[in-house]
């Protein structure tokens, strides 16, 4: 039987543009450690979407950012199944948005996986 493929996205941002023109800056460390944890689940179907969804210089306060605007509309038209995120606040600091958030994953089927926190909605546990 063919597994079926779980489509991931992952979603970095960083507030500050301090240290973006470093060779290797925190959206660089972020979309690692997501690339990392991807492969790691790769048993599971989960393969990494080409497309990069990168917000520096963007606060986790407000839901006016053009990568995260992006990715909301791409989980609208059902691209993507899973977003994965290093750390919760870096999908928002709002508790607000979060369930703005959460609600629009929950229309399209998306979840998203927190690598460094046990935040995980692909699973009811999570």
């Amino acid at each position: 039987m063919m597994q079926k493929k779980i489509r991931c996205a992952i979603y970095t941002r960083k507030s500050t543009e301090e240290g973006l023109e470093q060779d290797f800056n925190s959206l660089d460390a972020q979309r690692e450690a997501c690339e990392a944890y991807i492969k790691s689940q790769m048993h599971e179907g989960w393969v990494l979407l080409d497309k990069q969804y990168n917000d520096g210089g963007y606060s986790g306060g407000t839901m006016e950012r053009p990568a995260f605007k992006e990715l909301l509309k791409d989980i609208e038209n059902d691209e993507i199944d899973i977003v994965v995120v290093y750390k919760v606040d870096r999908l928002t600091r709002s508790l607000m948005d979060f369930s703005k958030i959460i609600d629009i994953f929950d229309n399209h089927n998306a979840s998203f996986v927190s690598i460094t926190q046990h935040f995980n909605t692909t699973t009811s546990m999570g």
